[in-house]
């Protein structure tokens, strides 16, 4: 028997398999509709053993948070990243079970998307800065402000990965096709590019 990432139970701890477990139901159902019940059948395990080691479901929850945010700190620490501006690359280098459980965090909200929004917030503004000193000032408004709205629609394409995946034929959040979403990303910042400096775009700065 296995569990649902084809892992022998017996190698796995159950509190593992509980978190794991929980990672998955939450991203499909939300903490809301996702029931303790599922999550222990999921797990290979009884609802008494999840309560003993969780407690309650946002014991579960807080659980969940914990694990993801150590490992979005643990990317973040990792000096030999490439810069992240939008936060896309430290999704993909945790796992895609973790990615969908942001995904949905960010939606019905929890400690861990918050973090990895204001991460992901503070690395743009560095990026900005770092590429664009003159237009993008440290610590000034105009800074704050293009950080803050490139990180949300980066985000916003993995809150939408279900409608991305459908209309790119692959899923967006799969390691195998990572780059799918950045590659498109790029290509439509480098046509705006030309567009803002057209007439046209002109009118709209």
């Amino acid at each position: 028997m296995s569990d649902r990432q084809g892992r022998p139970l017996d190698e796995v701890t159950a509190r593992a398999r509980i978190r794991d477990a929980a990672l998955a139901e939450f991203a499909e159902r939300g903490v809301k509709a996702a029931r303790l019940q599922d999550i222990a059948a999921a797990a290979g395990v009884s609802v008494g053993l999840v309560q003993h080691h969780y407690g309650t479901k946002d014991g579960l929850r807080d659980a969940c948070d914990a694990y993801v945010l150590a490992r979005l700190v643990e990317r973040a620490k990792d000096e030999t990243a490439e810069p992240d501006p939008g936060g896309l690359a430290a999704l993909y280098d945790t796992s895609e079970p973790m990615a969908r459980y942001l995904a949905r965090a960010m939606v019905d909200g929890s400690p861990a998307a918050d973090a990895f929004f204001e991460g992901a917030v503070r690395v743009t503004e560095q990026f900005l800065t770092a590429t664009w000193p003159d237009r993008f000032p440290a610590g000034s408004a105009r800074t704050r402000d293009a950080a803050a709205v490139m990180s949300a629609m980066h985000a916003g394409t993995i809150v939408l990965h279900r409608h991305l995946t459908c209309r790119l034929g692959v899923n967006v959040l799969s390691a195998e096709h990572a780059g799918a979403i950045g590659a498109a990303m790029a290509d439509v910042y480098a046509a705006m590019g030309d567009f803002v400096r057209s007439e046209a775009g002109r009118r709209l700065a």
